[in-house]
């Protein structure tokens, strides 16, 4: 049986997975056309390739955490996904972040906590 704790840091790197590709899609799509040849320009794109992996791989570690959690907590816990794009998108892409933005990071965070201690 798994506990809480494994169901709370699979959903969480699974998130930190899915973000971390997010993130290489944004920093390494190419300008491209709709096209064939702007597809193409897509699928040779070396680190667009990896992203891809990567959020193929967190699929299964997400499944498994909703398959042995409570979708109630399970779903709103990768929620920390925001956060962790937020993180990517300031220091890996140099966006600037509004106070909104902080604010609204800082509320997921408090409900995230307040699932959890649910949980």
């Amino acid at each position: 049986m798994i506990g809480e704790a494994e169901i709370i840091a699979l959903t969480v790197f699974s998130s930190f997975l899915a973000s971390f590709a997010q993130y290489l899609f944004k920093k390494n799509l190419p300008r491209f056309e709709a096209s064939i040849r702007g597809l193409f320009s897509i699928i040779k794109n070396k680190f667009v390739v990896i992203g891809l992996l990567i959020y193929i791989v967190s699929l299964p570690i997400y499944l498994f955490a909703l398959k042995n959690g409570a979708l109630s907590f399970v779903y709103p816990t990768f929620a920390t996904s925001f956060i962790f794009v937020l993180l990517f998108s300031k220091f890996g892409i140099g966006e600037k972040i509004s106070l909104s933005r902080v604010i609204g990071i800082i509320l997921v965070i408090f409900g995230i906590s307040i699932i959890a201690l649910t949980f």
